[in-house]
């Protein structure tokens, strides 16, 4: 078995502040990312505290997001310094990984 190391990388958002079209657009058609899976979650809060959930009564469009995507760690480096650049610092969470062959 051989494996390529890679770099995971998970950013954390919320949908009220529309950062997420401008996101995917910059993953796919700049950075060119192998590939980008969306997660939108039920609950969840940040660091202000704040709580951001739905329930069957409400369809909120402020839950959490979590877009997750691996790369190179070169190209992985260049697209967490971006999405620094354009979120502020806080909600970007990566590490190492191997993608087997």
């Amino acid at each position: 078995m051989s494996a390529q190391e890679v770099t995971m990388v998970r950013v954390y958002l919320h949908e009220a502040k529309g950062q997420l079209k401008s996101l995917m657009e910059y993953l796919h058609d700049q950075s060119r990312v192998r590939g980008v899976t969306v997660f939108r979650g039920i609950c969840g809060f940040g660091q202000s505290g704040q709580i951001h959930s739905s329930s069957l009564l409400d369809m909120s469009l402020d839950l959490p997001l979590v877009i997750e995507f691996f790369d190179s760690p070169d190209k992985a480096k260049t697209a967490i310094e971006y999405i620094d650049s354009e979120l502020g610092t806080g909600h970007v969470v990566f590490w190492n990984a191997f993608l087997t062959n």
